[in-house]
């Protein structure tokens, strides 16, 4: 049985099936604190372009011949090209079909989202005669993440739900955003430290690789605790702000007892995509308890 959940979570990540879900689970979230209707098409919107994102920049940073890296996932991919196109193919028909039954603003609202996205992926900047990606500038990656996760998972459902004549308290729903970036940044500052070696090698001049490991992994609790504190003053109720707390404190717990002090199990990180999931879930049951 243990050997099977291995296997399910192994595929969800190399798949970047975990991430798309991550993704709905945000997005579900917005709806869930903000009181508005859930509008299925976003929900679907969000998880197939997520999919499709991570799958096209995991596609352009291929190495030649991936069944011979050293990375895991890499090779798995190398294996499965028939399986990685059926997917990605898959998850464009889906939102292409979600994205006709949505307002054309939103879609416009969208594009500008999708914009931001392949600017990080493909290199548009051309720097002293080299086009470089918004990846590759010094300390960006982290925050330029987050920006784009909050702009989509925030304001995707409040765009849609305002065209929908739905009544939107803007205080609350900008204050979620920055909440949303403090969570998103708590959960991406690991990835990076994980891979402090690995983007040293590729020349990507990260927050950690600036910092080094050690103020990095300050900085992760720091902005664990800074997050509390946003929180504790937010303008939602008493109980949503309660189980968001335990969600933060949740995830310094994982990165303190696991991730932190397991520096060999390289896929253990990948458990912090599934905490935007679980944050999504450990709000839903606070609000059912009210």
């Amino acid at each position: 049985m243990c050997q099977v959940l291995k296997n399910v979570y192994y595929f969800l990540v190399y798949s970047n099936a975990l991430i798309a879900l991550a993704a709905v689970g945000q997005c579900a979230l917005t709806y869930l604190i903000l009181n508005y209707p859930v509008n299925p098409f976003i929900l679907v919107i969000e998880g197939a372009t997520t999919m499709l994102l991570y799958n096209l920049s995991l596609y352009l940073s291929l190495p030649a011949g991936p069944a011979a890296s050293p990375y895991r996932r890499t090779r798995w991919l190398g294996r499965n090209m028939p399986l990685f196109w059926v997917v990605s193919g898959t998850a464009a028909c889906v939102a292409v079909f979600a994205l006709s039954q949505i307002h054309l603003m939103t879609i416009g609202y969208l594009g500008v989202i999708g914009g931001m996205s392949v600017a990080y992926a493909f290199p548009l900047i051309r720097i002293g005669g080299k086009r470089i990606g918004l990846r590759q500038l010094p300390g960006l990656k982290l925050f330029y993440i987050a920006l784009i996760w909050s702009l989509s998972s925030v304001g995707l459902p409040v765009v849609e739900a305002f065209y929908a004549d739905i009544a939107i308290d803007w205080g609350k729903a900008n204050y979620l955003g920055l909440v949303k970036v403090l969570f998103l940044l708590l959960c991406t500052l690991p990835f990076d430290i994980r891979d402090i070696e690995q983007d040293r090698h590729y020349k990507l001049k990260t927050l950690p690789v600036l910092l080094g490991r050690t103020r990095s992994i300050q900085l992760s609790y720091l902005l664990g605790v800074v997050h509390i504190l946003v929180l504790l003053v937010a303008p939602y109720s008493f109980l949503i702000r309660s189980a968001l707390i335990v969600a933060t404190i949740g995830v310094m717990l994982l990165l303190r007892l696991v991730i932190f002090t397991q520096e060999k199990h390289y896929h253990y990180v990948y458990l912090l995509d599934l905490a935007l999931i679980l944050q999504w879930l450990i709000v839903l049951v606070f609000t059912e308890i009210a």
